[in-house]
């Protein structure tokens, strides 16, 4: 995921390292909490959201997929259920439902003369959400997805800048503006709580995605994508471009190494074996009649999935798109992502990365793969395997990653654990920093540790902390900083570009329900789970990473070779032809944009912004000297409790520390329990007084 301009932009291609803490001895541990000193106490009663219920995007290095609202289910569910949907004569209704979890209506509508499908949720939240998202199963490590996603957003058929996008901000309210490419998709989403501002966006959107410049202007793919750099006869040629510079970091990265060895070592026969971001190696291979091609294929209102979120009104949605929609015939695109077959696999995946001299150059990494299902999972099914992450992997004290962590084999454990945002779910684990004589100790962990999980049974104080963290995170369903409509696109998405129901993907109250009747039936739900999808799965890979300080003068060497061949097969004539077409681009993106070519991007104006801002209810009191502040607003039924701690009198030297001070204070136990007890605790339903 990336994108022909970076403030646009998600950075997807890489794995967030873990950090380090240094260590805290016992006597600043002690100066800190002396310093801790209680001055206020705030309670605030305000909706926050949790990861989608059955597509989380967990926290570890994954883009968050997760919804907030403002009012309650039942305050939505009334405003959303009054009228008939609306109607226009170039969509069809295929289904209008109401998702009773988040009190809001969704409307399917398929565009008659394009076979487009809209998914058009009414809901009372000023924060609009539009989507697009086109099914985008590359072929080859080419990176034309990628390289695509930059592309269209050079300008297009109404819109003329050199960069659009750039131009809107400067204008615009947006409260999200980007695009994501997946290893089989591709998403424009964007958002804003201004009407005009929200169109204005839509517009520039719609008319990139169907309308590039790009597919015009082989500049384009030389800047976003690639081509051959020569300024002079004497000078070596390069390789440029965006995408390519991009990626050559992304490959420098042990991280996002392990991650494609792992999905290209799982997925042999399906799309998912090759490099939607684009391999260097690979990219100088694409070739504009490919890249075009790639587009006239895959980005048809046939082959895409629209999206719209929020109070606007529904019949603008659909007269806006129509504009759009009808210059195009339904075709029947050639985009289903192709099943991997479960089968005997068991391999083992050796690859080198780059590393520099000292201590990394004796740090392997290890990690167990396995690919966990041909069907789909059914809801409950989901919801279950997201608890048995949690059980196994999401906190410190959860069994499998304490096992790994308390080991001493690793730095640090890696892989993740669940992926589901794909066809077909993965489950990854291990450790970085490795010895190589540990390496197969750390396999061996990894399956005894299952095993021992497996033959015991999980505790039940356990289940009860991750299901209760479970069923908490889809009530709340926290967005954190992202638009809750985006939240509840991209889950209904995980589904939807599959051809599956998109709505189910989001319902998590009948699923829920069944998994709490099998557990309390005493059904061994997460026991089976790992037999079946862990300990018998023989469609499992391990790869490990080995560290090799000579890799990266390799690499160099060997692109330098290469593009040394291909200047010595050329002629006088093509390199001049190659110094003429790179100063010809140079020129171009030096050039401002026209004053005519300025005036096709829309604006707002300072009358289209609202004159009064949005006012919270807000009570300030005192309570037995501590200033309490309490915010009421809709919440569906959670308090949230903020505890204010006053550290002005600490030391500036300490102040760095507060953060490892906290978590010490949640992952290392008590006088009375253990870091696993006080873990569990935390995460099951409150008891009186005492939970």
């Amino acid at each position: 995921r990336g994108g022909s301009q970076q403030l646009l932009r998600t950075a997807a291609w890489t794995s967030p390292g873990t950090p380090r803490h240094r260590h805290l001895s016992g006597i600043r541990m002690r100066a800190l909490a002396a310093f801790a000193a209680l001055t206020m106490f705030s309670q605030v009663l305000a909706l926050r959201a949790a990861v989608h219920p059955l597509r989380a995007l967990r926290a570890r290095g994954r883009l968050p997929v997760a919804m907030a609202a403002s009012t309650s289910a039942a305050q939505a569910k009334a405003v959303c259920a009054t009228d008939a949907p609306a109607t226009h004569a170039s969509f069809d209704i295929v289904r209008n439902e109401m998702v009773d979890e988040f009190g809001v209506r969704a409307v399917m509508y398929k565009h008659k003369k394009s076979g487009a499908e809209v998914l058009s949720v009414e809901a009372p939240d000023e924060n609009k959400v539009f989507g697009i998202t086109f099914r985008t199963p590359p072929k080859d490590s080419t990176g034309v997805p990628h390289i695509l996603e930059h592309s269209v957003l050079c300008g297009s058929r109404k819109f003329t800048t050199k960069e659009p996008f750039v131009e809107l901000l400067k204008g615009s309210l947006q409260t999200f503006l980007n695009a994501f490419t997946y290893p089989d998709r591709t998403c424009y989403p964007v958002a804003s709580c201004n009407l005009k501002d929200f169109y204005n966006l839509i517009n520039v959107y719609l008319d990139a995605v169907l309308h590039p410049r790009a597919i015009g202007d082989e500049l384009v793919l030389q800047q976003e994508g690639w081509h051959l750099e020569l300024e002079s006869p004497e000078q070596p040629l390069t390789y440029k471009g965006v995408v390519y510079n991009e990626m050559k970091g992304v490959y420098s990265s042990p991280e996002s190494r392990l991650a494609r060895a792992a999905q290209q070592a799982l997925f042999k026969d399906n799309t998912y074996g090759v490099d939607s971001g684009g391999d260097p190696l690979n990219i100088p291979d694409l070739t504009f009649d490919d890249f075009k091609a790639f587009h006239g294929e895959f980005y048809h209102p046939s082959n895409s999935r629209i999206f719209f979120y929020g109070d606007d009104p529904v019949p603008a949605r659909l007269e806006l798109l129509d504009g759009y929609l009808s210059e195009f015939d339904a075709i029947s695109p050639d985009s289903k992502i192709g099943l991997q077959e479960r089968r005997k696999l068991q391999s083992r995946v050796v690859e080198k990365f780059p590393a520099a001299e000292g201590e990394q150059a004796e740090e392997h990494m290890v990690q167990v793969n396995w690919l966990l299902n041909e069907e789909p999972f059914t809801p409950k099914e989901q919801l279950a395997l997201s608890v048995l992450d949690h059980l196994l992997l999401g906190t410190s004290s959860s069994t499998l990653r304490k096992a790994l962590t308390e080991s001493g084999l690793g730095s640090a454990v890696i892989g993740g654990g669940l992926s589901d945002e794909l066809s077909q779910a993965t489950f990854s684990v291990g450790l970085k920093g490795v010895r190589a004589e540990d390496v197969s100790a750390v396999e061996r962990l990894v399956a005894e540790t299952l095993e021992k999980i497996e033959a015991e049974g999980v505790e039940e104080s356990a289940v009860e902390a991750s299901l209760n963290s479970m069923e908490f995170q889809l009530r709340e369903f926290n967005t954190g900083s992202f638009p809750r409509g985006l939240s509840f696109m991209l889950g209904a998405m995980s589904a939807w570009i599959y051809d599956r129901d998109p709505l189910a993907a989001l319902r998590f109250e009948e699923p829920l329900r069944e998994l709490k009747e099998d557990l309390a039936a005493g059904k061994p739900v997460f026991t089976d789970m790992i037999r079946k999808l862990l300990l018998e799965n023989e469609h499992r890979v391990t790869v490990e990473m080995v560290p090799d300080t000579e890799l990266e003068k390799e690499q160099v060497a060997e692109e330098e070779a290469r593009l040394a061949a291909i200047k010595g097969d050329m002629s006088a004539g093509d390199i001049d032809q190659i110094i003429d077409q790179t100063k010809k681009l140079q020129e171009v993106q030096a050039a401002h944009d026209s004053a005519e070519d300025l005036a096709t991007i829309p604006a707002l104006s300072i009358a289209d912004l609202p004159k009064d801002g949005t006012e919270l209810p807000n009570e300030v009191s005192t309570t037995q000297g501590v200033t309490v502040l309490r915010h009421e607003v809709p919440s569906n039924g959670i308090i949230y409790a903020d505890v204010g701690l006053d550290l002005t009198q600490l030391p500036a030297a300490d102040v760095p520390l507060v953060n490892l001070f906290a978590r010490c204070l949640l992952e290392t136990g008590t006088a009375t329990e253990d870091e696993v007890a006080l873990s569990r605790r935390i995460g099951s339903p409150p008891r009186g007084g005492g939970g």
